[in-house]
């Protein structure tokens, strides 16, 4: 799994300009993934991984994310667990230097 695609232009808006293209070091993205209960049985996390990458290589749900604005990247558990750990990271220095607190 890539982080780095989605700073790049929108497949949607490609001669839209991208943040990041004006503003050096810029970089904010969303992301989408299904998650589970902390002790599911790492079987079932598997199975379920497998088969939403099968969902997500099908060109008619790659074509709506698409259009969506989306970027497919799939992966395995741990890939996505280090993209969690990464923004939770990121946003939480970003919270803390803007002196946000909660209400």
């Amino acid at each position: 799994m890539k982080i780095e695609q989605a700073q790049a232009r929108l497949d949607v808006l490609p001669d839209v300009p991208t943040v990041g293209e004006f503003v050096p070091g810029y970089e904010a993205s969303g992301f989408a993934g299904i998650g589970a209960p902390k002790d599911t049985p790492t079987e079932i996390i598997n199975m379920l991984n497998k088969e939403v990458n099968l969902g997500l290589a099908d060109s008619k749900v790659q074509a709506r994310i698409t259009e969506l604005g989306g970027t497919v990247l799939g992966g395995t558990p741990a890939e996505f667990g280090t993209i969690i750990a990464e923004a939770t990271e990121k946003w939480t220095k970003v919270i803390k230097f803007a002196g946000i607190k909660a209400e």
